[in-house]
């Protein structure tokens, strides 16, 4: 779960999976959308991989991700179970109750 959190503690890596939900890019494709090296992009996706939030599928000269949303889903999941479940969200003030702020 520590992967995923690093993963997308990044706004590029977090970018870059919103751009997979669209479905699956070349490398080339999502370094479109950047304005970073592709040195940069790599270790970008790296990360990504290393928390097994894409896959990788090298297709001749080309690497093209896919985006693994059953494991952002799980992680997500596990993240919200360790605090003990979904908290009921409270009920809004009555009408006829005064709204206390302070």
């Amino acid at each position: 779960m520590s992967q995923v959190f690093k993963a997308l503690s990044d706004p590029t890596r977090r970018r870059v999976l919103q751009l997979l939900q669209k479905g699956p890019m070349s490398a080339g494709a999502l370094c479109d959308h950047f304005e970073f090296s592709k040195p940069t992009m790599s270790a970008h996706f790296a990360v990504l991989k290393e928390a097994d939030l894409v896959h990788a599928e090298k297709t001749g000269k080309s690497v093209i991700y896919h985006l693994k949303l059953s494991v952002l889903e799980e992680a997500l999941l596990g993240f919200i179970h360790s605090f003990g479940g979904l908290a009921e969200a409270p009920e809004p003030p009555s009408k006829t109750e005064p709204e206390i702020v302070r």
